[in-house]
């Protein structure tokens, strides 16, 4: 995603915290094993192996020692926490996504994506909630630089939220909009913040006369007809003359990584790839949409595609 930031951990450090996590290691610690010896015993793996990953996880700081056995740190609140989305971070939903790349060569023999992990969309949350302040930032800049009479705006498939909390801490009137399971999740935290909350499928939105529809990671996980929809939907919901903001990365604006990684993505999720310039134009276009223009978001690898809907 452009607006999701890559783990910060080297691929060797995932593919230790995945293990441990697949193994039982980390259910092992935060339950009842206090020790390596515990943990193999715990866990049923090789007493190596779980010395090896146990002194491995102190040297990355997710657990320490206190007397003569370890403890969980704060840094490990991630594999524990999920009421919260706040709590998660990005790690979870990378060891998740490491799980579906390992899973890769089969998925392409078979075209068939394996199961989403366990507590896939917190994690998922949890990733997307711990965006950059920064990128979050630039994001709604662009956005309301786009309308800047806007008043009432509406978070279009808002995930976690963090975008929406960033509108209505400028002060806009904002109701989020995402399916039943995501709004259950973020609820308490955009309550509290005073946003509106709206369960509904997001390509026939139960809700309309919006000055700004801001939509972010647009295109992600869609295929062509289904995003096709999303525009359409972003139509339906404005207000004649108000504007739409797409973000997103267009694969002929942004860097070879991020190409690769939706790419990499797409063939794991078994949906969605990385739209070019072109394709997204026509889209808006076809459904009505009029002055299109793409805008580089500064310090991010993403584009904003802003259009309007006429007045007639």
């Amino acid at each position: 995603m452009p607006t999701r930031d890559r783990s910060r951990f080297s691929i060797e450090s995932l593919a230790l915290l995945w293990a441990a996590r697949e193994s039982g290691v980390i259910d092992a610690l935060t339950t009842n094993a206090g020790t390596a010896e515990q943990v193999a015993d715990e866990a049923g793996i090789d007493p190596r192996a779980a010395r090896l990953t146990v002194d491995a996880l102190e040297s990355m700081g997710f657990i320490k020692r206190v007397g003569d056995e370890f403890e969980i740190t704060n840094r490990a609140l991630g594999f524990l926490a999920k009421r919260d989305v706040r709590s998660i971070g990005r790690l979870p939903n990378a060891l998740d996504r490491f799980s579906l790349y390992a899973a890769l060569p089969e998925t392409m023999a078979t075209g068939d994506a394996p199961p989403f992990p366990d507590d896939w969309a917190r994690n998922r949350l949890g990733a997307h909630d711990a965006t950059d302040e920064a990128v979050v930032r630039a994001c709604v800049t662009s956005a309301v630089r786009a309308n800047p009479r806007a008043e009432r705006v509406l978070d279009f498939g808002g995930k976690s939220g963090v975008f929406a909390r960033e509108f209505r801490a400028r002060g806009y009137d904002v109701t989020f909009l995402d399916d039943g399971e995501m709004v259950e999740i973020v609820r308490p935290l955009l309550s509290r913040a005073g946003i509106d909350l709206v369960a509904g499928d997001v390509t026939n939105p139960p809700v309309s006369e919006f000055d700004l529809v801001f939509a972010d990671d647009a295109f992600v996980g869609h295929d062509p007809d289904s995003a096709k929809r999303v525009v359409e939907a972003v139509y339906d919901a404005l207000a004649p003359g108000g504007t739409a903001v797409f973000i997103d990365a267009l694969s002929n604006r942004c860097s070879v990584a991020t190409t690769t990684q939706r790419a990499v993505d797409a063939l794991a999720y078994g949906r969605g790839e990385c739209y070019d310039e072109e394709q997204v134009r026509k889209w808006v276009s076809d459904a009505g949409f009029e002055r299109p223009t793409i805008r580089d978001i500064p310090g991010t690898d993403a584009q904003a595609i802003v259009c309007e809907r006429a007045v007639h």
